[in-house]
């Protein structure tokens, strides 16, 4: 029964007298509720929905102080709470938080789901997290809530996760992670009241670390085990000491500054095999320098998501400075480029010069490609210049599942592009003596 999901192991008891009270010790504890702006589909009176939003969220108060009420608080491993949750309700949530510590539960998720601003955000008290006398944490997630850390609370010493979405810090927040010395996987999305993620303590277990969304000034950490660094904000130093066994990196700069950021201005993800990378570019993006100081001796393979912003679609729009990023890659063998072009329909057939040999590159992957000038200039660079490729790979279409969204309204005029494409693609291939696939040709050729 314990491998149940709670609702079932409660439905389940039911069936015979001597399992009736065998739930009250089921391990995991997770509880979903309504969101605060949880109308019902079915009106379009906004009180009325208001009002229904209510009711589930006093319904899901009742259930859940219940369960609390009738389980044995023995062996818990997970406790979730997730759930749009009022100022009002406040009582009830220090209950359940009192709960969850007194149970020792191992992982604890409390998402508030906050919609509306202001933000009102709850407490939650990391001092209860010690109060048991011993750490029995090992995975936290905390989503629009309010912390604040301080020197006396120790009860992290065995944490192996934390998640801290959208909260509001307030302390000593480096103070708090060299208290969580076995910290393996540190997630920090869009939280507020720290200026600088600088913690000058060793984190020599961390393996992933990811900084979204945070108005932030820098990144300073001390991590000799990380295997995975993720960064999603604006342009800043960044800087990862002692992080040899580096080997997958994840950068989406804002700006147009972020392909240069990347390449120049971040040594310390000079090590790694895998770079998934997110730039805007325009004709303003800061430019590469035509010599760089460090090389990315290790990358194998990179993704590169590009937003190109130009109102000329045969002009110099940036897409060209990937090739002086590839001269900083020799032993690069996968590349993944999807470009997003906000610029009009127009083909052009010229090409430029100007990228160093590659002898490892074998495989090149291009969404979004339309034949537009830069595209096509840096399509020739590649094919001419990587001896060992198997095959060029081209996709007119801009796809739903690369820029997680809707994108049939990029799509709308793919059927007269498709024609040129695939017409440039044979050519060229003659040209180049190289395989160049389309995809979606065969639909053309129907």
């Amino acid at each position: 029964m314990s491998q149940l999901p709670l609702k079932e192991a409660v439905r389940t008891s039911i069936v015979s007298r001597s399992w009736r009270m065998l739930w009250t010790f089921h391990s995991d504890l997770c509880f979903d509720g309504p969101t605060p702006n949880d109308l019902d589909s079915d009106t379009d009176d906004k009180f009325a929905g208001q009002d229904s939003t209510k009711m589930k969220r006093a319904k899901f108060i009742e259930t859940v102080n219940s369960v609390i009420q009738q389980h044995s608080g023995i062996g818990i491993n997970k406790f979730s709470v997730r759930c749009g949750m009022h100022k009002e309700y406040t009582d009830h949530l220090d209950r359940w938080i009192g709960f969850a510590t007194s149970s020792k539960a191992k992982i604890i998720h409390f998402n508030l789901k906050k919609i509306y601003q202001p933000f009102e955000f709850h407490h939650f008290p990391l001092e209860a997290l010690d109060s048991q006398g011993c750490s029995f944490v090992q995975s936290l997630f905390l989503a629009s809530v309010s912390i604040k850390p301080n020197s006396v609370i120790s009860g992290f010493t065995i944490l192996r996760r934390l998640v801290l979405e959208f909260v509001k810090i307030l302390g000593d927040f480096p103070g708090l992670l060299a208290k969580c010395s076995g910290l393996e996987d540190l997630e920090i999305i869009g939280c507020y009241g720290v200026d600088n993620l600088i913690v000058p303590h060793k984190l020599d277990k961390l393996q992933h670390l990811l900084i979204a969304g945070m108005d932030i000034q820098m990144v300073e950490f001390h991590a000799t085990d990380l295997a995975h660094f993720e960064y999603k904000g604006r342009v800043i130093p960044i800087v990862l000491h002692g992080c040899s066994k580096l080997e997958k990196a994840t950068m989406k700069f804002n700006g147009t500054k972020a392909l240069a950021h990347t390449f120049t201005a971040v040594p310390s993800i000079l090590s790694v095999k895998t770079l998934h990378l997110q730039a805007f570019i325009s004709k303003y993006a800061q430019k590469l320098p035509a010599r760089q100081q460090g090389m990315f001796l290790h990358l194998r393979h990179m993704t590169c998501q590009l937003i190109v912003n130009s109102n000329d679609p045969n002009g110099d729009n940036g897409i060209l400075q990937l090739a002086n990023c590839l001269d900083v890659a020799p032993r690069l063998e996968t590349l993944h480029l999807h470009m997003l072009c906000a610029i009009s329909s127009s083909f052009s057939s010229g090409e430029v010069a100007g990228m160093r040999r590659h002898d490892h590159l074998k495989t090149v992957f291009m969404s979004g490609f339309r034949c537009y000038k830069a595209q096509i200039e840096l399509a020739c660079c590649i094919l001419r210049n990587a001896s060992v490729l198997e095959q060029l790979i081209i996709e007119p279409r801009i796809t739903d599942k690369v820029w997680a969204g809707d994108c049939s309204e990029w799509n709308t005029d793919l059927g007269q592009i498709l024609p040129g494409v695939c017409e440039w693609a044979q050519v060229t291939s003659e040209r180049f003596r190289k395989v160049i696939s389309v995809v979606g040709a065969s639909h053309h050729s129907e």
